[in-house]
């Protein structure tokens, strides 16, 4: 069973910067993609970066492109986010995915809060 575990979050003023990062074990598929969801109070979990594990494309969300950068370290089973120039709008409960297919994303961690205040 794969486990995802996020680090990296917290409280961090407008303009600031954040480093998440997804660490993976226990994987006995290859893997497909991973991506960074958020998830607001009243608001459905929505996709914010996104990475292919085998040729590194990625897909950043229009709101956070230029700001937020999305990385992978295959020795290390990590992938990290790079959040600068927070904004308010940025805050929520991060969640780090991961998918074995095309077909959607089947592994999940916990979630890890981001705060970014004004």
């Amino acid at each position: 069973q794969v486990q995802l575990v996020e680090s990296g979050g917290g409280l961090v003023q407008a303009g600031g910067s954040l480093r998440l990062s997804c660490s993976a074990s226990g994987r006995t598929m290859k893997t497909y993609a991973m991506a960074w969801f958020r998830q607001t109070p009243g608001k459905e979990r929505e996709v914010v970066a996104a990475i292919n594990w085998n040729d590194e494309s990625t897909y950043l969300k229009n709101a956070v492109s230029g700001r937020f950068t999305i990385s992978r370290d295959n020795t290390k089973n990590t992938m990290s986010l790079q959040m600068n120039d927070l904004k308010p709008e940025d805050s929520g409960v991060y969640y780090c995915a991961e998918a074995v297919n095309s077909d959607g994303y089947d592994y999940w961690g916990q979630g890890i809060q981001v705060t970014v205040s004004a």
